[in-house]
C-alpha cells in the first residue's frame, strides 16, 4: 500500500445552517493556504494527491466535500440551492487564517467565480479554475449527469462499480481499487452499493436548472479583480476555446495554461502537470507579493 507522505487531518466545518461539512487538513502551519473546491458528485478524496504534493511544498491545504457529498451532511428535505454551496464557500474562506487561494474545479470553480465577483473584499487571495467557464459546453455537461444518472439501483460489487468508471474514464490506465473506491459509495440496506452523494442533488433545481445561473456567473466573473489561473484540458468536452475565449475577454487579467491530453477530469488524468501549474502560479504570486514589499517605502520609528 502507498503511504501518503502528507496524511491528511480529519476536521469539519459547521455552515450556517447548522449542516456539518467533512474536512480534511494537511500541513497546519503552511502557507499560503490553499482551499480545494471539488466538482459536482466528487468528494474531497479528489484532490488527495495534489493537496499532498503541494502541503510537501510548503503550502497549507484544506479539502472538504461539499453538503450532499461525501461524508458531509445531507440538506433535510432535498431541498438544494445554489446559494448554499456559496455561503458554505465564504464561510470555509473566512475561517482560514489568512485568505487562501482556491483551486475550484468544475462546480467548486463556479462557485469561487461567484464568490470572488460578488464579495468585496474578496475573501481569496486568488484562483484556480479547473477546467471550468462561466458557460461552458452543454453536451459536455450532460454526458457526466448521464454518467452520474444511470445506475440508481447502484452495484451488486465494487468490481462493478470500477468496470463503469473505467468504460466513462478510458484515458486512465489503472482502475480503481476496493479501497479506493470505499469512500465513493455507500451500502444501502438492501446490500447494494450507491454513490456517495445525495440522490436529491440530481432532481432539484440546483442541476436542472443550471443554465439559468449562467448570467450571474458571466457578471461576476467581469468583477474579478484577484489573479487568476485556468487550466483546461486539452480534450475537454465541458471547456472549449470558445468558452475560453470568452473567459478571457470577461477577465483580461487572468492567465490560460491548456493540459495536453487532459479531459475534463483534469487533476486525475495529468495530475503532475497539474500540480506544477499551481506551483508556477503559487509561485508567481509570492514574486509580486515580494516586489511589492521592496516597494513600500521605508517607515521611520
Amino acid at each position: 500500500m502507498r503511504m501518503e507522505l502528507n496524511p491528511a487531518t480529519r476536521t469539519s466545518y459547521t455552515a450556517a445552517d447548522g449542516l456539518s461539512l467533512a474536512v480534511d487538513l494537511r500541513h497546519a502551519s503552511g502557507r499560503p493556504t490553499l482551499l480545494f473546491a471539488h466538482g459536482f458528485g466528487q468528494t474531497r478524496g479528489a484532490w488527495n494527491t495534489a493537496a499532498a504534493t503541494m502541503a510537501a511544498q510548503g503550502c497549507r491545504c484544506v479539502t472538504f466535500d461539499s453538503r450532499g457529498h461525501g461524508e458531509s451532511d445531507r440538506m433535510p428535505g432535498g431541498e438544494y440551492h445554489m446559494q448554499q454551496f456559496v455561503d458554505d464557500l465564504i464561510g470555509l474562506a473566512r475561517a482560514q487564517p489568512e485568505p487562501p487561494i482556491l483551486v475550484g474545479a468544475s462546480m467548486g470553480g463556479l462557485l469561487g467565480l461567484v464568490v470572488a465577483g460578488e464579495i468585496r473584499p474578496a475573501p481569496f487571495r486568488a484562483l484556480v479554475l479547473i477546467d471550468i467557464t462561466p458557460r461552458w459546453e452543454t453536451s459536455g455537461v450532460e454526458r457526466i449527469l448521464a454518467f452520474m444518472q444511470a445506475h440508481p439501483d447502484g452495484f451488486a460489487s465494487y468490481a462493478e462499480a470500477a468496470e463503469q468508471i473505467a468504460a466513462y474514464l478510458p484515458q486512465r490506465r489503472e482502475r480503481k481499487s476496493e479501497q479506493q473506491l470505499r469512500p465513493l459509495l455507500r451500502e444501502g440496506a438492501d446490500g447494494r452499493l450507491r454513490w456517495h452523494w445525495d440522490p436529491a442533488l440530481l432532481a432539484g433545481e440546483l442541476i436542472g436548472e443550471s443554465e439559468r445561473y449562467q448570467p450571474r456567473l458571466l457578471a461576476a466573473a467581469a468583477k474579478v479583480e484577484v489573479p487568476v489561473l485556468l487550466l483546461s484540458g486539452e480534450r475537454s468536452d465541458v471547456v472549449s476555446h470558445r468558452t475560453v475565449d470568452e473567459f478571457m475577454t470577461l477577465v483580461p487579467h487572468a492567465r490560460h495554461a491548456e493540459v495536453p491530453g487532459a479531459t475534463h477530469m483534469l487533476a486525475g488524468d495529468a495530475n503532475d502537470a497539474f500540480t506544477a501549474q499551481i506551483a508556477g502560479f503559487i509561485a508567481s504570486l509570492e514574486s509580486v507579493d515580494a516586489d511589492e514589499a521592496i516597494e513600500q517605502p521605508a517607515t521611520r520609528c
